[in-house]
This record gives structure tokens, sequence and C-alpha cells, in this order.
């Protein structure tokens, strides 16, 4: 045997290496106990409280925004009501059940996920047909069920009597963020707590430990901005920490977490807002197109804009920002400044609205680029109209008209060619909203005391049709062009024509409007 080769026998294969599942950083650093549950004092002391009193109640409800610490203050409390040394104020994490509840393998703690289990034979299943039977290993039976608010009403409707009246060794803990989804036969049969967002010197304050224990450089600002993006989501934060560790792969800087997240940085935004205010075209129509050239999304560039504004409006208010350096908070206020608290104001208003239209635009960069010189030139028109109010009426050809026709209250309306691009410009300085809804949309009926604006997109039509307020100012406009009162018709264009889906909009005739309707009806 000793002479033979080794290639007469199969190579044995070589060990595996044993393979670790990654486990995700907000999972990694949930909290295990009530004194690491940041930014929920309220919540924690109150449980506390009650757990020292004896008076625990047999049906929970938090509820709050995503990522705040409603299921890890769920397990939490499991573990402080069944803990071996319990029901204490602050479970150990020491003895088996509390070991066993962290890993998620206790017997008598159930987790139940409503967005996925939503029947009612789930409900059935899993919770009435085991109420009765007493915990195995814990004190309690503890049902914690996540997105409460998915469950069915047929669903809800099984649960309802349990939850009323359960055996004294079962607990519910149930968790929404929609509070308002909720029945109320279940809301006023639970104790409700409310967990708030967090600040953002608690998310920078997190984040820095995180990344502290984690090894890994941050600079300050880069975790300013990730807390931003966050919008007080402790959970959030933690996944955006960790996309960047995995995409930087040395220190996390606030270019990188900028072009992370695919936003815009605050110098871009800055000069952007400056060009604004000064009604720079040329340098607003370069940076949107720098801008561009970095692949940033119109979306995103407004959003930038509309956080930035947010801080810059509190910097000129005088309103804490918190978490910003000496330099950044200087540097904001100076800028702040030279804009100007007006200035501010209504640019914040135009990006909002532009914000709630982009969606819906074919061509979002082009149309962009254009409603952000629009805003900025909006105060030069302003100017231009308060200067000489009366100039578009001196311009109009009405008096000639009128000088050589005997009825001029029927001859002064503008020509059907020029009627509603000139409707559609005084709608516009009145109201942009409204002038976006009409862009599209064309005269198709132009009579004397009659027009009818045809609609191509129905979302628009609708729009318009249910808000009885811009109705009346459409009248307005068209009958003081018109110069005689006017209806308004809306129509929606259809393949078989326009007539069924019209409806007419007309004010009241009252005064001298009432009085020179009469004389034409019923003659001098």
């Amino acid at each position: 045997m000793s002479s033979l080769c080794d290639a007469c026998f199969p190579a044995l294969p070589k060990p595996v290496k044993e393979i670790v599942a990654h486990q995700s950083l907000y999972r990694k650093y949930r909290s295990q106990t009530f004194s690491d549950l940041i930014g929920q004092d309220h919540v924690v002391r109150t449980i506390q409280n009650g757990i020292a009193s004896g008076r625990i109640a047999h049906s929970y409800l938090f509820t709050g925004p995503r990522g705040t610490g409603k299921t890890s203050t769920a397990r939490l409390l499991a573990k402080a009501l069944c803990c071996e040394n319990g029901p204490i104020g602050e479970p150990d994490n020491t003895c088996e059940i509390c070991l066993s509840i962290t890993q998620g393998s206790c017997v008598d703690v159930i987790e139940m996920d409503a967005a996925s289990e939503s029947g009612v034979s789930e409900v059935r299943e899993q919770i009435v047909e085991v109420v009765e039977y007493r915990p195995m290993l814990c004190r309690y039976k503890v049902f914690i069920i996540d997105e409460v608010h998915d469950l069915s009403n047929k669903a809800f409707d099984a649960l309802l009597k349990t939850i009323e009246e359960p055996p004294d060794h079962i607990i519910f803990i149930l968790a929404t963020t929609e509070f308002n989804k909720v029945p109320p036969t279940i809301r006023s049969r639970c104790q409700k707590f409310e967990f708030h967002r967090a600040s953002m010197q608690d998310l920078v304050t997190r984040l820095s430990y995180v990344a502290e224990a984690e090894g890994v450089q941050v600079e300050p600002t880069a975790l300013s901005a990730l807390a931003r993006m966050a919008d007080g989501g402790y959970r959030d934060a933690l996944t955006l920490l960790e996309q960047a560790i995995v995409t930087s792969g040395g220190t996390i800087t606030l270019d990188h977490v900028y072009d992370q997240l695919g936003l815009v940085s605050e110098e871009v935004t800055d000069a952007i807002l400056l060009a604004i205010k000064e009604v720079d075209v040329p340098k607003i129509m370069e940076l949107l197109g720098e801008v561009a050239r970095l692949g940033r999304d119109p979306r995103a560039l407004l959003e930038s804009m509309m956080y930035r504004l947010s801080d810059l409006t509190r910097a000129s208010y005088q309103v804490a920002i918190g978490s910003q350096d000496a330099a950044t908070e200087a540097a904001m206020h100076e800028t702040a400044a030279r804009i100007g608290r007006e200035t501010l104001l209504r640019i914040r208003g135009e990006i909002a609205e532009a914000h709630k239209l982009i969606r819906d635009i074919s061509l979002p960069r082009l149309w962009l680029e254009a409603e952000i010189i629009r805003i900025a030139t909006a105060p030069e028109k302003l100017e231009r109209q308060n200067a000489s109010p009366r100039q578009p009426q001196a311009a109009a050809p009405v008096p000639k008209v009128a000088e050589t026709k005997p009825k001029p209250a029927q001859d002064n309306a503008p020509l059907p060619k020029e009627f509603w691009p000139q409707a559609l410009k005084a709608i516009m300085t009145v109201s942009k909203t409204l002038g976006m809804k009409l862009a599209g949309s064309k005269l198709v009926v132009d009579e004397p005391n009659r027009i009818a604006v045809e609609f191509s997109m129905e979302s628009f039509y609708e729009w318009v049709r249910e808000k009885p307020a811009v109705q009346k100012e459409m009248v307005r406009i068209v009958s003081e062009l018109k110069g005689r009162p006017c209806t308004v018709e809306l129509v929606l264009r259809k393949d078989e024509g326009f007539a069924p889906n019209s409806e007419a909009v007309e004010l009241p005739a009252e005064g001298q409007r009432l009085e020179q309707l009469a004389r034409e009806v019923f003659g001098a």
C-alpha cells in the first residue's frame, strides 16, 4: 500500500469555512435595556412606574413613526415582565428567559406581523385558540402584534373579545404606525403610548456611538447630514450609516454622504438660492446644468433645497438647529441674512409647490429650470405691475373698438385666438397652481357670455371641479377680461365629445351686473 501513489486516491475535500451571517447595524445595536432606549423617556418612565406599583395592563398600544423603537420597547417590556427576577423595571439580560427573548426563541413570547398575517384564520390559530393555555416557562404569555392596523376587520372582530377579557396570564402589546386605522373598540381597551421622532442631537449621539463601536471614522458634518436625512428615525439613521460604511472604504466625508444619497451639497444649494435672490438667470442655468451633469435627479434637487431652506429659516429666526459646529452655524446665519426673511419664505413656498407638481411633469429637468427662473424673476414682474397697474388695460385694443361700435359691451372682448392665452397669463399671476392645471387646456367655446375650457387630463379636470373657490376666481378673471358677466364651463375631452361632461361655473349676479343682465334680457 505504501508504494501506491497519492494519485490512486481521490483528493479529500478541503474544509469549508464557516459562513457567518451579517447582522445589520439596526439589529446589532437594538436597545436591550430601558436605559439604552433614547428619546422615549416618557414611555420608559410610565412603564417602569406601572411595573413598580404592580399596575400591569393586559394590553398596550404603541404608536408612532417608523424606526422610533416600538418593537424594541415591546421586547423590553416582555423581558421586564417575564424576567426570572421580575417583574422588574430593568431586565437583567442574564437569565435564561431574557436571553431567549433577545434571541427570539422564547416559546411564551409570540411575535406576529400583521402586515403578512392579517386574516381572521391567522388570528384564531395563533392567538384565540392559544390564550387558554398557560405559559410553559415564563410568568406571562406575551403576544406582540406589529403593524396591527393591517389586520382585517374580521380579524379585529375575532381579537376584540380576547383583548377585552383576557386570562390573567396573557399580555398583548400592539404596535402601529397608523393609529387612526386601529378600530376604536381596540384602542379603548389598550394603554396608549406615543413614540416621538428623535431629535437631531439624539440621532447624532447615537450615530457617533455606533461609528466608534464599529471603528469607523466619520466627519461631524457627515453625521449631521445622515441624521437630517433620517427624519427622526433611529433605524433609518443606522441604515444610512451602514450604507455609507460599505460604500466609503475609509473615512466617511460629507461629500460621500451627498453622493450616496444622491443629494446636492449645501454650497451648490446656497449658490442657487443666492442667484434666485439676485435674479441672476445665467448663474441659475449654469448651476442647474452642473447639478444635471452630476446625475442628480430634479426631485432630489428640490428636496435638498427644501431641507436647506428649512435650516436657513431657522437660522434667520434664531431657532436652534442642533448638532452644528460654530463655523457651519455662522455661515448659515450669513447666508440667511443675505437672502432675507421675506425672500426665504417666498422661495420656500414656491419650492414646496414645485415639489408637489414635479411628479406629473414629463420633462422634469427642463421644467425645473423654467420653474426656478420663474421664481427668480417673479419679484420683477410684481414691481412692474405695481409701478404701472393700468398699463395692460391701456395697451389693450378695447377703447378703439368701443369708439367704432355701437354696442361696446358685446364687442370689447379679445379675439378667440388671443383671449385664452391672455386669460391663462392673468390666472398664472393670481394662482400658479391653477395656471399649471390649465396649461394643457384649450378653449372650445367662446361666446360673449359663456366660454368652455376643455381638459385633456382627468386629474386636472377633477382638481378644478372640486374647488369652488378656484372656479369663482376663474369666473372673476374671465368676466373682467370680457367686460361682462360670463360663465365658465369645465369640459373633459372624450372621443364622443365633451358636452355630456361639461359643468357650468357661474357666480350669482348682483349690483350693476344684475342690472346689466336684466337690461339685456328684458330690454331697456
